[in-house]
């Protein structure tokens, strides 16, 4: 499956963006999506997670309350609809998808098979 992220931008501090995440393939139901951020210098850190069924979602602790993760099999997306951004929110956001990914391996990146390229999100205060 390929993946393509899309939505980063620039916005002031509270602010909100809606971050998408498209997939090739006909199979994509099939897949759990997570998304995943980068800030310069730091390690890839897990935000959220939706498993295959769509029935259980997952959050870092940082963005729990602000951020939701949601999905339309339909368009073959997902989404993280980020709000009350913070400046500390700004990185690279990938998403990244692996089939019928369980509640049980979601946290880490070894856990994701396929990774979009990621889209930028910068926040200012």
């Amino acid at each position: 499956v390929q993946l393509q992220a899309s939505g980063g931008g620039s916005v002031q501090a509270g602010g909100s963006l809606r971050l998408s995440c498209a997939a090739s393939g006909r199979t994509f139901a099939s897949y759990g999506v997570g998304w995943f951020r980068q800030a310069p210098g730091k390690e890839r850190e897990f935000v959220a997670a939706i498993i295959w069924t769509g029935e259980s979602t997952y959050y870092a602790d940082s963005v729990k309350g602000r951020f939701t993760i949601s999905r339309d099999n339909a368009k073959n997306t997902v989404y993280l609809q980020t709000n009350s951004l913070k400046p500390e929110d700004t990185a690279v956001y990938y998403c990244a998808a692996r089939a019928f990914l369980s509640g049980s391996h979601y946290y880490t990146t070894r856990d994701y098979d396929y990774w979009g390229q990621g889209t930028q999100v910068t926040v200012s205060s």
